[in-house]
């Protein structure tokens, strides 16, 4: 469902490239370069968040038979790897990112299902009605908050309000802000209904992560927003 999503979500970015005029072959050959450090920026958040473990098996961090990464880990590295790449390929840093939205967007909705039918990122076990029979990453099912189909809904409302907006906003790279702030809104509430250790702190590092990106978007968008 990751590879999935990686191809619809880059057949994505290709229409909106097309849409806001941008070159689509400089936009897809940019956009399939930096998927490779996505999943290793995600891939190496999840380990720095699972470390008492890597720690004593880190012939495992790379191992095909563990899975395990964190979104939030992608973008920084994505974001300092577009630099030079953007600047060879003579794009705008802020029209790209308008564009890969929805190549996020896309993506993250069908790579949710895939945690759905694994197990991982599962919510917290709850007999009310919002409760369905599920896994988690052990294979345990019992009734649980759907929290990766409640990440796929806000995730499609966001790519239907981008699609909305995206030409009423000030400056080439507002549209990627706007939705990274309301991302991490949206985020830091689901966190509380996914599953956690027995004796887990109350904040997690999908907290923590979404707090940064709140601030960090938030802060961009403020200074460059026309006054």
């Amino acid at each position: 469902m990751q590879y999935v999503g990686l191809v619809l979500g880059v057949f994505a970015g290709n229409v909106a490239a097309h849409a806001a005029e941008l070159n689509p072959l400089r936009v897809y050959i940019a956009t399939i370069v930096l998927i490779v450090p996505a999943l290793i920026g995600a891939r190496l958040l999840f380990v720095a968040s699972e470390w008492r473990y890597y720690r004593r098996n880190p012939h495992r961090i790379w191992s095909h038979a563990d899975s395990g990464c964190r979104m939030y880990g992608a973008v920084p590295v994505m974001l300092l790897c577009s630099v030079p790449l953007l600047r060879a390929l003579h794009l705008g840093f802020g029209a790209f990112w308008d564009v890969s939205v929805f190549t996020i967007l896309v993506g993250m909705i069908f790579t949710r299902f895939g945690c759905l039918l694994n197990g991982c990122c599962s919510g917290r076990a709850s007999k009310r009605w919002i409760g369905i029979y599920l896994p988690n990453h052990m294979g345990v099912w019992e009734k649980r908050i759907p929290s990766q189909m409640l990440e796929v809904v806000c995730a499609i409302g966001l790519l239907v309000v981008a699609i909305a907006i995206r030409r009423q906003l000030p400056f080439p790279g507002a549209l990627f802000l706007v939705m990274v702030l309301s991302y991490s809104v949206l985020r830091f509430g689901l966190e509380f209904l996914r599953e956690r250790e027995p004796n887990a702190t109350l904040l997690t590092v999908g907290h923590s992560a979404s707090a940064i990106a709140f601030i960090a978007a938030i802060t961009v968008l403020a200074a460059g927003w026309p006054r």
